[in-house]
């Protein structure tokens, strides 16, 4: 006897670019990509401005009639028909519409980066744990199943010791011309600038491998990496218009056990992260440049194609030469995928957000608690090496304050 699929209803809060388009992956039949345990309800969605905005949302993405429209975010964290809340606010916005839900007894997945500081995402996590509620961070690039099935060929050792690991995702803008001082990305009062925003995927790709494989490799406990950054900042605002960051992780033998005889240093790793809002790392698509990721072992390398955020292939490359007699024991071959269902990708984390509430889990091994506290960590530092500070509302821990939509 089949068992009926798990149904997790979801509340949209905010009604945005980003909520239109996670709202109608969610609509997206779980059938086209061979998930037959879950389904997701578009229950309600609310905008902090007029109820009549968020009908208007929910008539845009196709949404059920039976799906609530709210003009406060408190009435739909209150609404008893809603399992989880999907928060697509602002960056700045984050700390207080997660606690608004949380405080309500909900569920939440929380759009990327998931506070503005680390001191935020840890009382979060301490709160999620007091309830007994599930908490993610909306970081949808690690649900992909390129994602994984790249992790996987790293997992098994093929690519040998990974030693690095560059990832890059920067636009070219004209900053002056599409930005001047008041659009999101540069805004301070919202937490803007490329470092949050853009760069978190560059620390994404290396955290899936560097950090997040660690303990997979036979390692006691995953090692944080030492941080030195360089920030320069937009003149109109103070934001961060690029961001350049160098990691080091001490002995992060990732894709191989360290072997008897080998010395001392063999596993430690390097990365870097970098993003722009002046310069792209893809200036003409009609030129393909160099791929915005890749990732180097001791066999050979592994290239992602652009954009980072949502690639549809991998290539995977045997290293020429030998190491200690070891050779590369696969073949240059190009990876690639579709998304299904006519989704944009954005459907996967809703799936493993429905499988760990029903499971009874409070985070995801995928996309776990103290992995989005270390990255924001790293953040916190690069930025105070920058000397990039946020207005005081939106670093606060405080709650509630006025002026969130609460």
């Amino acid at each position: 006897m089949t068992s009926k699929p798990f149904t997790l209803r979801w509340g949209v809060l905010a009604t945005g670019g980003i909520a239109k388009t996670f709202t109608k992956d969610l609509l997206v039949d779980p059938s086209t990509r061979n998930a037959s345990d879950i389904r997701h309800i578009v229950a309600a969605a609310a905008s902090s401005t007029s109820v009549s905005r968020a009908s208007g949302f929910l008539q845009e993405v196709g949404a059920p009639a039976s799906a609530k429209a709210y003009g406060s975010y408190r009435d739909l964290v209150n609404d008893a028909s809603v399992d989880i809340i999907y928060i697509a606010t602002p960056h700045s916005h984050h700390y207080q519409h997660t606690r608004l839900a949380l405080e309500a007894g909900k569920h939440v997945l929380v759009e990327k980066p998931i506070t503005v500081n680390a001191q935020q995402a840890r009382i979060l996590f301490a709160l999620a744990k007091e309830k007994g509620l599930f908490v993610m961070e909306a970081v949808w690039t690690r649900f992909f199943p390129l994602t994984l099935s790249i992790q996987d060929f790293i997992e098994s050792g093929r690519l040998g010791v990974v030693k690095r690991v560059y990832a890059d995702l920067s636009f070219w803008n004209d900053v002056e011309a599409e930005f001047e001082s008041s659009h999101r990305m540069v805004n301070l009062d919202l937490a803007g600038g490329a470092l949050l925003d853009l760069g978190i995927y560059s620390l994404t790709w290396v955290f899936l491998i560097l950090y997040h494989l660690q303990n997979a490799s036979g390692q006691s406990g995953k090692r944080r990496p030492e941080v030195k950054g360089a920030m320069s900042l937009y003149a109109k605002t103070g934001c961060d218009e690029m961001t350049s960051i160098m990691l080091s992780f001490p002995g992060a033998a990732v894709g191989s056990k360290k072997e008897e005889g080998e010395e001392e240093g063999n596993g430690d790793a390097h990365a870097i992260a970098l993003t722009n809002i002046r310069v792209s790392h893809d200036p003409n698509t009609e030129h393909p440049s160099a791929s915005p990721v890749r990732i180097q072992g001791t066999l050979g390398d592994i290239t992602v194609s652009a954009p980072s955020y949502r690639p549809l292939s991998y290539t995977i490359i045997p290293a020429q030469n030998a190491n200690r007699g070891k050779l590369a024991n696969f073949e240059f071959q190009t990876v690639e995928y579709q998304i299904p269902g006519g989704g944009h990708g954005m459907f996967w984390e809703a799936d493993e957000c429905a499988r760990c509430i029903r499971d009874g889990r409070l985070e995801s091994e995928v996309m776990g608690w103290e992995e989005s506290e270390v990255v924001m960590e790293i953040m916190d530092e690069v930025r105070r090496q920058g000397e990039l500070r946020y207005p005081e509302v939106i670093e606060s821990t405080e709650y509630p304050l006025e002026g969130f939509g609460l």
